[in-house]
């Protein structure tokens, strides 16, 4: 890491991240270090598609522009749409559309992710619908396209690294944001400061970093990241392993339901005895809401509901917890299970196999051991 000076920049200010790739520069959290209510920024996930921008000399000046299928087109720094524009906070999940990625068989391409590219952050900032419609949308308004100022991972400042857009009914969404803080600080650099995008419930490649325009089209956008197979899933089934070519697809939109135990770790002991241990975790659902988690320690044959905490606001996770019997020494092994307000359950195989690897969302399994080290 100390031969790449971009890894160890961005990365200077991070806590037990795991490097999945140089470049484009990714790094995932290691489940137990999400047992925060509010991830802290030195353990939320890092994921880019190009190389880092140029920062900013002066935040406050920063620049973007809103054009396209607008009245009044709209050129706006970061200092204005502050004073023009209501302020709100949420605390919502941020997760990477190739979340779960790892666990498909076979092997799926892209960057390796388990279940740490998520991360669930306050954001402060504007509502985007707010600003669309000070722009004055037109009838023919359809879609968004999202550019940042971020080069492409060959260096090109001439190509988007990604650039990704939404059917105009999220982009009015009222937790749909244009951010400008993470956690009551200013947004980091590595997380797309001065300002990005925060597009809750569906991938995190809609969430443009270092914001730098928003295109309201009249169609479905076609830039980077949004055609062929990326972030697309198919229509029907595939076969494990297939490539995908000619297959219809669609739009990968809400992200599905997930849970992870953030305690125990994997891999935890305890000490001989132990009779019962307490686990817990969290849970989300993209668009929908979290209806239930239930745990099972012997291979589904019977579940123990977990009590759940309410969340604070829409796309918040739920933080869950739960009393777990052990009926003697021995190994092991811990499966959360979250079901979604549609009554959609996480499965324990991995379903919906595609090429790009995207919306694997198997249940979490740890394993531990009561008793002494053999």
């Amino acid at each position: 890491m100390q031969d790449k000076p971009e890894v160890g920049f961005a990365l200077s200010a991070k806590k037990g991240l795991s490097l999945l790739g140089e470049t484009p520069l990714v790094a995932e959290t290691p489940e137990e270090l999400l047992d925060d209510e509010t991830t802290p920024v030195a353990r939320f996930f890092v994921r880019n598609n190009g190389l880092l921008p140029r920062p900013a000399d002066d935040p406050e000046a920063w620049t973007f522009t809103v054009d396209g299928e607008v009245e009044h087109p709209l050129r706006l720094t970061l200092a204005e749409l502050k004073s023009l524009f209501p302020h709100k906070t949420f605390r919502m999940v941020l997760e990477c559309g190739g979340n779960g990625r790892s666990f498909f068989e076979p092997k799926a391409e892209g960057n390796a992710w388990t279940n740490g590219g998520a991360g669930c952050a306050e954001w402060t900032g504007v509502s985007l619908g707010d600003v669309l419609r000070a722009a004055g949308l037109k009838d023919t308004a359809l879609f968004t396209g999202h550019f940042g100022a971020d080069p492409d991972k060959n260096g090109s400042r001439e190509q988007q690294a990604m650039s990704r857009g939404m059917p105009i009914a999220k982009a009015l969404e009222e937790h749909t944001l244009l951010v400008w803080a993470m956690n009551g600080e200013p947004l980091p650099f590595i997380h797309g400061g001065p300002l990005r995008l925060v597009v809750p419930g569906w991938p995190g490649s809609l969430s443009q970093k270092w914001l730098t325009r928003i295109w309201i089209r009249d169609r479905e956008h076609d830039g980077p990241g949004m055609t062929g197979l990326s972030y697309r899933l198919p229509v029907h089934p595939l076969a494990p392993g297939a490539d995908g070519r000619g297959v219809e697809t669609r739009i990968l939109e809400s992200m599905p339901v997930r849970s992870i135990v953030t305690a125990p770790a994997d891999g935890a002991r305890y000490r001989e005895g132990t009779r019962s241990i307490e686990v817990r975790g969290a849970a989300w659902a993209g668009d929908d809401t979290v209806a239930r988690v239930d745990v099972t320690i012997d291979g589904g044959a019977t579940w123990i509901e977990a009590a759940m905490t309410p969340p604070r606001n829409r796309y918040d996770w739920v933080r869950w917890h739960v009393s777990l019997p052990l009926a003697g020494d021995g190994a092991y092994e811990i499966f959360a299970r979250a079901t979604d307000s549609q009554g959609r359950a996480q499965p324990f195989r991995a379903a919906n196999w595609n090429p790009n690897g995207y919306g694997c969302n198997v249940m979490h399994r740890v394993a531990i051991t009561v008793g002494p080290e053999a």
